[in-house]
């Protein structure tokens, strides 16, 4: 009596599984036949789809490119680090993104967050200590505020900084970068950058009168690489502007 309830259990449980692996065949052939039904409109998922390839592909393409130019693919083989070897720059935040972002050695960048001109003492002391051949600066975007639109001011502590550091520093070549403009949001939250332009034209007259080399940025940056500030920059910038100082300077 036993082995007849075992068998019939067997058969019962048999059976059930039958009617589960035919439900599921049933669900499969189903799903398959809805996938390849003519009628069925995918456009909609087929353009987001390619819009996230499309999209993924150009930041690979970014990333790598980014990765070429900072370690050593340009047209003569060397990296951006190499060719500021025996070059520094000086500067404030903005300057300090080169060595965040990793893009220059720590040995070739001297950056302070919020710096002014008249606080400058200790960076010009770095620079004398690592001695280079060619030094790059990047002031005066916390001087336009701190002035408040007194360009004289601003281009007799500019011209201090130049002082000091050619009595510091004798042997190196002088290159100064102009003030990068900002964006519409940076002029709503401080006004007075709007008259960046100004000092700019004040400080290329400065370099003339000093014989320094002058670099205008003006229209070295565009849109896309602005920090959410408005101010800052996206670490793709810094390979843009490391090349423009390169050629300037011949580097």
């Amino acid at each position: 009596m036993d082995k007849i309830k075992q068998r019939t259990k067997r058969r019962i449980v048999f059976g059930v599984c039958i009617v589960a692996a035919v439900a599921v065949l049933i669900l499969i052939i189903r799903g398959v036949s809805g996938l390849l039904h003519r009628g069925a409109d995918t456009s909609a998922g087929v353009e987001y789809i390619e819009k996230e390839e499309a999209g993924n592909i150009t930041a690979i393409e970014e990333k790598i490119s980014l990765l070429e130019r900072q370690d050593g693919s340009g047209e003569d083989g060397r990296s951006i680090k190499e060719k500021f070897t025996g070059a520094v720059i000086l500067g404030d935040s903005v300057a300090e993104g080169f060595a965040e972002y990793g893009i220059l050695n720590a040995s070739s960048v001297t950056a302070e967050i919020g710096v002014h001109l008249d606080e400058l003492d200790e960076q010009i002391a770095k620079v004398k200590e690592l001695s280079p051949s060619i030094l790059f600066l990047y002031l005066g975007m916390n001087d336009v505020a701190a002035t408040n639109g007194d360009t004289e001011l601003f281009v007799s502590e500019y011209k201090s900084v130049l002082t000091q550091i050619k009595e510091e520093v004798p042997d190196a070549h002088i290159f100064v970068n102009s003030i990068f403009p900002v964006q519409e949001k940076a002029l709503a939250e401080e006004p007075i950058l709007g008259k960046i332009p100004e000092y700019n034209d004040a400080l290329r007259q400065l370099c003339d009168s000093q014989t320094v080399a002058f670099i205008d940025n003006t229209d070295l940056v565009s849109e896309q690489y602005y920090e959410q500030d408005g101010i800052h920059f996206k670490a793709d910038f810094y390979l843009i502007w490391a090349e423009h100082m390169a050629e300037v300077a011949s580097l």
